[in-house]
């Protein structure tokens, strides 16, 4: 047996082990999320519901067809069927949302740590755009966007940051599909100047160089 072919075993096998799914695969027809405050394990998805008691609303979602109220300071509205509203979906890996936007509203800069989205666009004219994560030696961070309008579909890779744009005078709407039962939401304002305790001003000054005055006004805008 050549080193030739013991090399590409070797590479098949790695790479193999990275190709994992963001959640778990089931290992039984379903395992309906049950939530149970009192319950003294902890898991990495939700605790399963006996099956003999499982029914047809456990994997059932009704209102995806209403449009969420988007007279808010970003003009958008995120309306979310995760496993905690959708019990089925528990251990499937997947989940969906519906952004509705006002004329010239913002899906604002964020992140799904734990999912790759995909954006359906349906109504309007949407710019769709992420970022690529830091480069090496200095190099800039590079901006992907792409104008979407009603059938196009746009990918958001994994932890990346990404926003949507309604560049519209209109309303707007998109589908989004992730690969997570959950895929958790940092939006990027919140998570620097929202936080409990706030992050330091020190901090802040430095990471965007500017006056603390201004870290300050924008802390206020969060708190």
């Amino acid at each position: 047996m050549g080193a030739p072919f013991l090399i590409t075993i070797a590479a098949m096998a790695l790479l193999s082990s990275l190709a994992i799914a963001s959640d778990p695969s089931p290992l039984q027809d379903f395992c309906v999320a049950i939530n149970d405050s009192k319950a003294a394990v902890f898991v990495n998805g939700k605790i399963c519901k006996d099956p003999k008691v499982v029914n047809a609303n456990d994997f059932f979602f009704q209102g995806f067809n209403i449009p969420g109220n988007t007279n808010n300071p970003v003009g958008s509205n995120v309306t979310r069927v995760l496993v905690n509203n959708l019990p089925g979906l528990n251990t499937f890996g997947i989940s969906l949302a519906r952004i509705d936007f006002a004329p010239y509203g913002v899906n604002t800069p964020h992140t799904h740590p734990r999912a790759t989205e995909v954006i359906f666009a349906v109504e309007g004219t949407l710019a769709a755009s992420f970022v690529t994560s830091n480069p090496p030696n200095n190099m800039k961070n590079r901006l992907f966007t792409k104008v979407l309008n009603p059938g196009d579909v746009f990918v958001f890779p994994q932890g990346l940051v990404h926003f949507i744009q309604n560049l519209g005078k209109t309303k707007a709407l998109a589908f989004s599909g992730f690969s997570s039962q959950n895929p958790g939401v940092n939006t990027i304002a919140n998570v620097v100047f929202g936080t409990e305790p706030p992050i330091s001003p020190a901090v802040l000054t430095k990471a965007f160089q500017v006056d603390k005055k201004v870290i300050d006004a924008l802390e206020a805008q969060f708190s």
